[in-house]
């Protein structure tokens, strides 16, 4: 099989402009860019993509592939298969799984799994707890993503409540530290207030009441402040109120920026409507909010309040999910179908497709400061996703990639398909079927 591509006529989105050009691919790179390559190796594969859109791979800096421990929801191989067919050719992974990755050794072993079996590039957080500092300050800040911390919402004893550790944390290390954030307290309380009303059988629609606007908004100021007093490099995971994108600013630019903020697919589809339909198959940590929380998230997103568009893939199984309130698992399934989703939001003209590969594509390579990735750039890894934008796909059982077997978003037609992805220059996913020879990489990080 040829080691050289060349991609012609696709109208390339990247760095705010779209534009028909051709793409020369070799080896795992690109090598050329330019409105036609008339002269390339005769050994290339030549793909005639007029009329389609090249975009570069999307970078999720949110997931949870549940490998080890939790394989029986999902796993390395499975969910980063799903990634690639929905065009994210790499994904920065959460450290909750079991064991937890709160050493360097068990950090380590996701690293060796995701080396043998990821179709998607890969890099791992490690956990912070109340008592890992020691650990957390081994990190090879260029082969690490970052430091996670759940303020909130947590697993296992991942939980970081000592306020003396968590300044500590935050005045020792230089990583970027990402965090959920949802206050226990509040949370605590309002589902004692409800559950001595319903017992465990809470209605689903109460989750919005239980993890509320005040416990997020509590917890996201605090680890602003905290940020902002010891100069720490803060990341806020997935808002989901209008009222905690007032904590960010747009009047730097990404770069200049130490604190950030995201915002995840689920947050900026769904609403507090949709719970009666969709019941806890959306029952997400933080919850989705209402019709207004949305409104106010895809404004933030718009004038960059919010840098980053994620996922928060978290699967389940439908026996997990098919049970009482207290008991049922927050997460849901989206890395397969999250641009498809979003590129909805295109065409109904709620964002513009450069904004969309800015909050997904680019904007995480620049705010994790990942090597050569991100960006569609002559000496650029080639992570390209071309996609058709005219072309009806409906998700259903039949067609869905996730281990655990279904999707928040079954039965909603798509108007969009991803055709075929690259991965470091390899046609990974082409029209439904996948390359098993191929393996993504260790992302690295320019950083000092």
């Amino acid at each position: 099989m040829s080691m050289n591509t060349l991609i012609k006529g696709a109208t390339i989105v990247n760095e705010g402009i779209s534009s028909v050009q051709d793409i020369l691919i070799e080896g795992e790179f690109i090598k050329k860019i330019a409105p036609t390559i008339e002269v390339f190796p005769e050994d290339s594969s030549v793909i005639d993509s007029s009329g389609k859109v090249l975009i570069p791979g999307i970078i999720d800096d949110q997931v949870h592939f549940r490998e080890p421990g939790l394989t029986h929801k999902a796993n390395i191989e499975t969910e980063s298969r799903a990634a690639v067919a929905g065009g994210i050719t790499s994904f920065i992974e959460m450290p909750n799984t079991i064991p937890q990755a709160t050493t360097q050794e068990l950090l380590e072993d996701k690293f060796k799994i995701a080396a043998k079996v990821s179709y998607a590039n890969f890099s791992f957080m490690i956990g912070g707890t109340n008592d890992n500092l020691e650990e957390l300050l081994k990190t090879d800040p260029k082969k690490v993503a970052a430091i996670k911390l759940f303020l909130g919402s947590s697993t296992g004893n991942m939980l970081v409540d000592d306020e003396e550790v968590l300044e500590k944390i935050f005045s020792s290390t230089n990583l970027l530290i990402a965090v959920h954030c949802e206050d226990e307290t509040t949370i605590k309380n309002n589902l004692d207030k409800q559950k001595k009303i319903y017992g465990d059988d809470i209605p689903i629609e109460l989750h919005p009441v239980i993890r509320s606007e005040e416990a997020c908004y509590k917890s996201s100021s605090k680890a602003i402040e905290l940020a902002k007093k010891t100069g720490a490099r803060l990341h806020v995971f997935h808002l989901s109120t209008a009222k905690e994108t007032e904590l960010f600013t747009n009047k730097i630019t990404l770069k200049e920026k130490r604190i950030t903020s995201e915002v995840c697919t689920h947050h900026l589809w769904f609403d507090d409507r949709d719970y009666k339909e969709k019941g806890t198959l959306i029952k997400w940590n933080p919850a989705v909010k209402s019709e207004n929380d949305k409104i106010g998230l895809w404004e933030a997103l718009l004038d960059d309040r919010i840098d980053v568009l994620a996922t928060d893939h978290a699967p389940h199984t439908l026996e997990e999910k098919d049970q009482v309130y207290t008991k049922a698992p927050s997460g849901g399934p989206l890395v397969q179908h999250a641009l498809q989703a979003m590129l909805e939001a295109v065409r109904s003209n709620k964002i513009s497709l450069e904004k969309l590969i800015e909050k997904m594509c680019h904007n995480p390579a620049i705010l994790f400061e990942i090597e050569k990735r991100g960006f569609i750039r002559e000496g650029y890894y080639a992570d390209l996703v071309l996609v058709d934008l005219d072309c009806e796909y409906q998700v259903n059982k039949s067609n869905i990639l996730y281990k655990c077997g279904w999707s928040p978003f079954e039965g909603v037609t798509f108007h969009s398909e991803v055709l075929k992805t690259f991965v470091n220059g390899k046609l990974i996913y082409n029209n439904g079927s996948f390359n098993d020879q191929v393996k993504g990489k260790r992302l690295t990080f320019n950083r000092t």
